[in-house]
């Protein structure tokens, strides 16, 4: 027998006992092999040289400086046979065709478990390929290949970095001046979720944030390309917890927004319009506020030390009404996955992590499709990631849509009036078929 052989059959009998052993009732095996793990990776993606950044449809502005540095952060979760990432990227939006690349370079993770969401910051270039109206596209197809490519190699890392770890799971209000919603300034969520992994030492692998809010304190008009509060925000994280930190939108639309107001300034009294603060230097407070309160929130929660894990995922079509959105689908040099029969499919993701229930949203959903949606769902704690798996726009229900001069905007940037309606319907299906959040066996 040649030495190749002999050790592939010393190899195979080695994983037969070790397959044996872990099925023995009470076997330690059996119990390192459903360890719950946790690891990290990240990389840069700001463009170099820099790009114009983007604020929605129309012409992206041109920049002549960064604050912060654009970067793809990627979260894997491990237990037993399941494995799955969470990554946030500092875009504007991250639309399906291109998760479907980064996917595609991540053979170790089921493609389905693998949910990429978007910050939404308004201070990065155009990742979607809208119509110039010249004939043209406003993206930059170099940039969105590294970022794609750069966002998979995060996850790899993540993937190697994998340590066995412990929840703690928080919900609360978040206090201070963080957002408001523009069109009525009240109506907005002010629950923030956090979850934090920590390593054997006792130190945080990750502290993961939920919170609805627009990133657009600078905006796409100063010339800036920036994570805008977002970038403070992790910084503040890492800095006083260790680890890595990682945000992910909500439930933002129409229109939650950074409460950068200057409320020694209106500008519209009678309608309660605030100049606003643009600065780097509003950025920092309001992301190292949101730090601070998600630290507080976290700190006193109860340590989940066996949590379990589940992902599952649903494909759903939303017709596209919109001839506007329809146009940007048809136009884009990216080649959009459509349906003949004038629909997009979107998927959606229920995650459960120890007493946490995960929904995804493909969009910007209103605040009261995400206050509807938590209510329904089975978690002690609750929550949603907007702009993830893809980015269709703003999420109306059907009463809202077209009904205010305030809902001009969003409702042109909908798929359409059923939007918002087969969203919760089909969610809240998914949501009653799977399993229920435990956080231990």
């Amino acid at each position: 027998m040649s030495p190749a052989v002999c050790r592939e059959s010393v190899l195979c009998a080695l994983r037969t006992l070790l397959v044996a052993l872990a099925l023995l009732p009470g076997s330690s095996i059996s119990g390192w092999a459903d360890e719950f793990k946790v690891g990290t990776g990240r990389r840069i993606i700001t463009p170099d040289p820099l790009l114009p950044v983007s604020g929605g449809l129309g012409l992206p502005a041109p920049t002549r400086e960064k604050r912060g540095e654009l970067t793809a952060r990627a979260v894997v979760i491990q237990k037993g046979e399941t494995t799955l990432a969470i990554v946030s990227l500092d875009l504007l939006g991250f639309p399906s065709v291109l998760g479907e690349r980064v996917r595609s370079r991540v053979p170790r993770i089921p493609p389905k478990n693998i949910m990429i969401g978007s910050t939404h910051t308004h201070s990065a270039p155009d990742c979607y390929g809208f119509a110039d109206g010249r004939g043209g596209h406003t993206g930059d197809l170099k940039f969105m290949e590294m970022v794609c490519v750069k966002t998979a190699e995060a996850i790899n890392d993540a993937i190697d970095q994998l340590q066995p770890a412990k929840l703690k799971i928080a919900t609360g209000e978040a206090r201070g001046k963080i957002a408001y919603n523009y069109y009525a300034p009240d109506l907005y969520d002010r629950r923030m979720s956090v979850i934090q992994a920590i390593g054997a030492s006792d130190k945080a692998i990750v502290t993961l944030v939920n919170y609805a809010v627009h990133p657009e304190v600078l905006g796409n008009r100063l010339g800036i390309v920036s994570p805008d509060l977002v970038g403070p925000l992790c910084d503040k994280l890492e800095e006083q917890a260790g680890g890595m930190g990682i945000f992910m939108n909500g439930a933002q639309g129409g229109m939650i927004t950074a409460d950068n107001r200057d409320l020694k300034r209106p500008k519209d009294p009678q309608r309660g319009v605030w100049e606003d603060e643009r600065t780097w230097e509003e950025c920092l407070r309001i992301g190292h506020t949101m730090a601070d309160e998600a630290l507080r929130l976290v700190g006193d929660a109860k340590v989940q030390a066996d949590p379990q894990l589940y992902c599952g995922a649903v494909d759903v079509k939303f017709p596209v009404d919109s001839d506007l959105l329809w146009n940007v689908i048809l136009g884009s040099p990216l080649k959009y996955p459509r349906n003949a029969d004038r629909t997009v499919t979107g998927q959606i993701n229920l995650v459960n992590i120890g007493t946490a229930q995960i929904l995804t949203i493909p969009g910007e959903a209103l605040p009261n499709i995400g206050f509807y949606l938590k209510r329904k769902m089975h978690g002690e704690h609750n929550l949603l990631f907007g702009l993830t798996n893809d980015a269709f726009g703003y999420i109306l229900t059907k009463v809202d849509f077209g009904s205010f001069p305030r809902y001009k905007y969003v409702s042109e940037t909908s798929l359409g009036e059923m939007t918002g309606e087969i969203l919760i319907e089909k969610s809240l299906e998914f949501v009653d078929k799977s399993p229920k959040p435990d956080a231990s066996k």
